[in-house]
């Protein structure tokens, strides 16, 4: 079955009001619900929640030399919070569960498919 990457990108800087604790407990409840679902259906493969950008690193290499800086890339006002690895049938299907997790979390999830994973493209 063909695997997606559904990631998680959250904006650096913006202005957003903090959760109460009752809105994460629930926050949270809408993501356990989620990747229950997923795993009833055996699509969830992996998951996980990244550390914040200060702790990135971002190594290149540059004429036979090797350095590793502080990350994510400077120029980037976006950094990748986590990720979801899914087995799904189709792309469409993969965008559904897209879908359930960027309104659960109130984030944009990009859709990938893993290279060389075949799949039908969603339905136009």
């Amino acid at each position: 079955m063909p695997q997606y990457m559904l990631s998680v990108h959250t904006s650096i800087g913006g202005t957003r009001v903090p959760m109460t604790d009752e809105q994460q407990h629930e926050g949270f409840a809408r993501i356990a619900a989620i990747e229950t679902d997923m795993e009833a259906a055996h699509a969830l493969v992996l998951s996980a929640r990244l550390s914040g950008p200060d702790d990135a690193k971002v190594v290149r290499s540059t004429r036979r030399r090797v350095r590793a800086t502080d990350g994510p890339f400077v120029e980037t006002k976006e950094h990748l919070g986590g990720f979801y690895l899914v087995d799904a049938p189709d792309l469409d299907a993969a965008l559904d569960w897209a879908s359930r997790v960027s309104e659960a979390i109130g984030e944009a999830i990009e859709v990938r498919a893993l290279a060389g994973s075949r799949a039908p493209q969603a339905r136009g």
